[in-house]
């Protein structure tokens, strides 16, 4: 059975056996707060059991590295989106340690592209386009540094609030300590 069949079958009974039903919750976040995280697979329940979040408790917004890097993107979008349309009243970045986005060679990753039939027509039209492939796909050297770089993107958004805490921390994936980094009420 592949995947996706597992996944459906699964998903069948699930329906039909209405195990849905301890998770239904409005839209709007009960804690109003929008957490940037990290897809790391170690988070996916730990970030919210070690911050006493449950179901319906805030807007999750996750990319690699938690790693708000251009004003206009996507995950910058997501955040006004939450704070205007969806009653988040705060922002959390969140980092982990131990972060596959410290250790990601650019080098490499282009290398793994050709390897997986990406043609090298098609990485030196997107160079002589102006993408510079090498820095987009830069990790970061320090979590902390990361998260700091993140939230300063986020509180100088000309869009947000000005009275809108951005917070900053950064989670161990093997604990679930948070260390704080940024206190956005300060």
């Amino acid at each position: 059975m592949q995947l996706l069949d597992e996944v459906l079958s699964f998903n069948e009974s699930f329906v039909q056996e209405k195990q849905y039903e301890p998770y239904v919750t409005s839209k709007l976040p009960d804690k109003k707060m929008v957490i940037v995280s990290c897809m790391d697979t170690r988070l996916v329940e730990l970030l919210p059991k070690a911050m006493n979040l449950s179901n319906g408790d805030f807007k999750s917004v996750k990319n690699a590295g938690a790693i708000v890097s251009d004003r206009f993107d996507s995950v910058m979008r997501s955040i006004l989106v939450a704070v205007y349309e969806l009653n988040a009243d705060e922002v959390f970045v969140i980092g982990h340690h131990q972060c596959g986005m410290s250790s990601v060679d650019p080098e490499k990753m282009i290398s793994k592209f050709k390897d997986r039939g990406v043609s090298e027509d098609t990485v030196d039209t997107l160079e002589h386009a102006g993408i510079d492939l090498k820095n987009w796909l830069k990790g970061f050297d320090s979590v902390e540094s990361s998260v700091e770089n993140s939230v300063d993107v986020v509180k100088n958004h000309p869009l947000l609030p000005k009275d809108t805490p951005v917070h900053g921390l950064v989670i161990a994936p093997d604990t679930g300590k948070l260390d704080l980094i940024v206190n956005g009420y300060e």
